[in-house]
């Protein structure tokens, strides 16, 4: 703490007005006039921020109006794997645009995605800082092995072991991209961060996560194994964390057997050599699945988008919160530690009922938390008409390096159920 001292020192003597302060006094008569004088600029520019966000349409979305400085861990390449189905992805990308993608501006873009009736949502990728290819594969049953079939269980997946091998595939396809990206340019990228489609971000990613020779991914939601809903890694963690098909003969000659997609991630890691870092991240994964509510000792929680957080990839929705506090303090020690959950002392995890569908009027709690541009992208996109879409699908293809996936019409009339009105609005 500052000391007073016992004497007040004597008062300097103000320096001598500038030329431009003298005439400014003749301009300005009194004390108040100039205060008067000096409100008027600040008032134009609230006038102006008024103005603007009022007329905020989908053409001038601002994901980048307040963008994060660019940053690189030490300058390197990086290039950034987004992954999976777009089933929600009006709700989620503009999250992943300012907390992930406005972070690395100058990083390669890859996104690996299956053809379904929400694949027109990723048109919302033409505004991303650069997207270098894009793959919408036409999804096919992929043969299922008898080593994969000793290695896997078909336990805990929702499509048993053919919907493990579907989200491995396109996994590693986003890896395999990045190869033959490298191929062409004769580099290596430095980093890999490999994010989900589904990841709602509350904050930016922590440039604290590049961490060389091991393999950061989110705390808790284990399963028994590690988090696999984000990855950050160097070129070399990376490979081995991204092989999630080619190393499954590996792991069956080490001996691993019944692998869910959570084990499965760390026995790649162990065979690998890879020390996993496990931190908390700003994310969790809007799910349409329903889970007994409230959760037993391996349940899966089902948590509030708007939880204090950070939820590192814990399932959520915009919902009534029906515990906290309280509430949380009895229900968090009943779950085993190891399952499904992250840290929720302290407040930072609220509870839905996750044993329903999404509630009824889910969308004005999902605008209130999400805020005024993520709220305009959810209405563009619910109110989008056939010739809308077929421009912006457009769009995202002049602007990506490499297309791999069917023209405009055919993912618009997908959308549309095949129906041959130009004028309805697509499904959401």
């Amino acid at each position: 703490m500052h000391k007073h001292p016992t004497e007040a020192p004597q008062k300097a003597p103000p320096p001598p007005p500038s030329p431009a302060a003298h005439d400014t006094k003749k301009l300005i008569p009194s004390q108040g006039a100039r205060y008067v004088t000096l409100l008027y600029p600040l008032i134009f520019f609230f006038l102006f921020i008024t103005i603007l966000v009022s007329s905020l349409n989908y053409e001038t979305v601002p994901w980048n109006f307040f963008p994060f400085p660019s940053a690189k861990p030490s300058n390197s390449r990086v290039a950034i794997c987004l992954v999976g189905g777009a089933r929600r992805f009006e709700l989620t990308g503009p999250s992943i645009f300012e907390h992930v993608l406005n972070v690395f501006p100058e990083a390669d873009l890859f996104v690996h995605s299956n053809l379904d009736e929400n694949s027109f949502k990723l048109g919302l990728l033409r505004l991303a800082p650069r997207v270098t290819e894009m793959r919408i594969r036409r999804p096919v049953m992929l043969p299922e092995t008898q080593l994969q079939k000793r290695v896997l269980t078909k336990s805990f997946s929702p499509n048993g072991i053919q919907g493990l091998l579907q989200y491995f595939d396109l996994v590693e396809g986003c890896l395999d991209m990045i190869r033959e990206q490298e191929s062409q340019g004769r580099f290596k990228y430095d980093w890999i961060v490999r994010t989900r489609v589904d990841g709602y971000w509350t904050g930016p990613l922590d440039l604290e996560a590049f961490k060389p020779g091991s393999y950061v991914v989110p705390e808790g939601c284990r399963f028994g194994g590690l988090n696999d809903r984000l990855g950050i890694g160097d070129r070399n963690a990376s490979e081995a964390a991204l092989s999630r098909l080619s190393l499954l003969p590996r792991l069956d000659e080490a001996g691993f057997r019944d692998l869910d997609s959570e084990t499965a991630f760390r026995a790649q890691l162990i065979v690998s050599n890879i020390p996993p870092v496990e931190l908390r991240f700003p994310f969790c994964i809007l799910s349409d699945r329903q889970y007994d509510y409230p959760p037993g000792r391996f349940g899966v929680p089902v948590t509030s988008m708007g939880s204090p957080g950070p939820l590192s990839g814990a399932k959520c929705r915009p919902c009534t919160v029906v515990c906290k506090g309280e509430c949380m303090a009895e229900v968090g020690p009943r779950v085993n530690e190891m399952w499904g959950w992250t840290e929720w002392r302290n407040g930072s995890m609220e509870l839905c009922n996750g044993s329903q569908p999404w509630e009824e009027g889910w969308e004005k709690i999902f605008d209130n938390v999400a805020g005024k541009v993520a709220a305009i992208v959810r209405r563009r996109v619910k109110n989008m008409k056939f010739d809308e879409c077929v421009k912006e699908m457009d769009g995202l293809r002049r602007k990506v390096e490499r297309w791999n996936g069917p023209d405009s019409a055919e993912i618009c009339n997908l959308a549309l159920s095949n129906t041959q009105s130009r004028t309805r609005k697509l499904p959401v």
